[in-house]
């Protein structure tokens, strides 16, 4: 997603000009990175032209993260859609929940500026926001609750324990996403990577 170096715009460009190059701010820095005054001079406009748009630094990177939530979001729905379809119901709830977290995992590899901004701040982020949500409307953490209530419709969860789950998912494959990034797996080939990603999906799986 390109900078836009521009010095006059058509009505309603601005704010997405700044948005973007917010954007690419957090892509290459994370969330500390996300500076309104170096957003509007990648947008060409001088700074008090885009406190119409973003009063602050907080509404900027409020919705910076947002954008950065619903690329994690989409990142997460291309490992589901690669998926086969018919089959055993079983079979099928293992394999999204695998692809869930694969895409979760794969996302913060490949993108670990934005999904360090995903990460950011301890806002909560509401069902129906659709700037936060993917193709399918659903948020990242919306994914999971949605993986998870398909285990328990195939008899894989029983019901009785599904409440919280999502929480030990979450904990285990964010846990993994961190020591690839910050952690002593930064220095591992992906070829070593990728099998102790699945490894650590399967052992989710077998503890829920």
């Amino acid at each position: 997603m390109p900078a836009l170096e521009r010095s006059t715009y058509r009505h309603g460009d601005l704010k997405r000009a700044l948005l973007e190059a917010g954007v690419e701010l957090a892509r290459f820095g994370g969330p500390q990175a996300v500076v309104l005054r170096e957003a509007t001079r990648r947008a060409g406009v001088v700074p008090n032209a885009a406190y119409r748009h973003f009063a602050s630094h907080r509404e900027l990177m409020s919705a910076v993260r947002a954008a950065a939530l619903s690329a994690l979001a989409m990142a997460m729905e291309d490992e589901l859609a690669a998926l086969p379809r018919g089959g055993k119901p079983k079979d099928l709830a293992r394999a999204c929940l695998r692809a869930v977290g694969t895409g979760y995992l794969r996302f913060a590899r490949d993108e670990p500026g934005l999904f360090r901004t995903a990460a950011a701040f301890g806002e909560e982020d509401r069902a129906g926001d659709p700037s936060k949500a993917g193709r399918s409307g659903l948020n990242p953490f919306e994914l999971l609750c949605a993986a998870l209530d398909r285990f328990v419709d195939a008899g894989l969860l029983p019901a009785d324990q599904r409440p919280g789950a999502e929480y030990l998912a979450w904990s285990a494959v964010h846990g993994m996403a961190m020591l690839v990034m910050d952690g002593p797996l930064r220095a591992l080939p992906d070829a070593q990577l990728q099998p102790l990603g699945q490894r650590l999906l399967q052992m989710v799986e077998k503890g829920l």
